[in-house]
């Protein structure tokens, strides 16, 4: 009889811990290289139905290379065009505000001194926000835009090679899906819902970014396309996404309107943001992130840990794609896949979505 030797559960939680640490710090150290890598995985995950359907219909190679590649630069280019020309704007209209700046600071002192506040505290924290600062960061952050071009550059190169190489990666997955049905039907679920995710945030965010837009026009704040396009970005961002497209206009509401028309900016955003984004998006994107809300909070703190701004705005499909790697293609997943989504299962859905078409086997990701 075998003496078969366990190993304590104790000792195995802290291999597995030791064995995390030493991989976040391996991609932390080359998050330059990594963030943009798993950039371009997403976006090519987003427009993999266009590469699908040019397929079916007879495309040749090279079409179904070119046709994908230019939406996606299309659309990551726009954005960084936009952005270039917004902030340029900002940099130029910021010093313009002095003079309301100066008013403001003896509003709060004239109401400090009438409530029985000092005002040299006060004078010291609204003195390290004087616009003229707000300028001296605007240009450091156009500056940083420009060095951030070389990864841009990056993405690019990895997205035309991954174009290149999507139909045969998607032949080589149909082929292994006989031998290993639960992973390749995990990652075909993870494409799923990464882009069923995209799509619905998408598509929300235009129609809130719309409607930022339009309040702010209306109440006379300046460059309302530039606070427009930073709620589609923050948009993205879990939980704290909308708090910072918030921040900016409003400030800048306070300088050109004064009180009121920050307190309108306010109301304008939380109605537009309750309406569109915790009424109606829920019902189209359903457990399509199956990501508990504290589950989804701590994979934004850590993904922005270790791979920056890059990391909070791709959060949840890389939370997916954690997820799909370590549980959704282990046979004995399903305790883990409810946890980290919150779904207890047979109650409702079933905790891991895809786990019946795991099951099934046999269908393979597009990428």
């Amino acid at each position: 009889m075998t003496d078969q030797r366990v190993l304590p559960r104790t000792l195995v939680m802290l291999l597995c811990a030791a064995s995390a640490v030493i991989v976040l710090g391996g991609i932390r150290a080359v998050g330059s290289i990594v963030g943009p890598a798993l950039l371009a995985l997403i976006l090519i995950l987003a427009v993999s139905p266009v590469r699908t359907w040019l397929h079916r219909h007879g495309a040749p190679g090279w079409v179904l290379v070119a046709i994908p590649l230019a939406i996606v630069l299309l659309v990551l280019l726009g954005m960084v065009a936009t952005l270039t020309l917004a902030i340029a704007q900002l940099a130029a209209l910021i010093p313009t505000y002095d003079k309301q700046f100066q008013q403001l600071v003896l509003q709060a002192q004239e109401l400090a001194a009438r409530i029985g506040i000092g005002t040299q505290q006060i004078n010291e924290a609204i003195n390290s926000f004087y616009p003229g600062k707000v300028f001296t960061i605007a240009q450091e952050f156009l500056g940083g835009l420009v060095g951030a071009f070389s990864g841009i550059v990056l993405v690019i190169v990895l997205l035309l090679a991954m174009c290149l190489d999507a139909q045969a990666f998607s032949r080589i997955l149909a082929l292994g899906a006989a031998r290993r049905p639960l992973l390749i039907g995990a990652l075909h679920d993870f494409a799923h819902r990464t882009r069923r995710y995209l799509v619905v945030s998408t598509g929300f965010g235009l129609v809130c970014s719309a409607l930022d837009v339009a309040a702010l026009w209306f109440l006379g704040v300046p460059l309302p396309l530039l606070w427009g396009v930073l709620a589609l970005i923050t948009n993205y961002i879990p939980n704290i996404g909308f708090v910072l497209g918030l921040i900016p206009p409003a400030l800048l509401g306070l300088l050109s309107g004064g009180f009121k028309t920050m307190v309108f900016v306010i109301v304008a955003y939380l109605l537009i943001n309750f309406v569109v984004q915790s009424l109606i998006q829920p019902k189209y994107l359903g457990d399509a992130v199956g990501l508990s809300t504290t589950l989804t909070f701590i994979s934004l703190i850590l993904w922005t840990f270790l791979l920056g701004p890059l990391g909070a705005l791709l959060a949840i499909p890389l939370s997916l794609l954690t997820r799909t790697l370590l549980i959704d293609s282990d046979p004995d997943g399903e305790w883990a896949a409810a946890l980290v989504s919150g779904n207890v299962p047979g109650e409702g859905r079933p905790a891991a979505e895809g786990s019946e078409k795991n099951g099934g086997g046999g269908k393979p990701p597009v990428t």
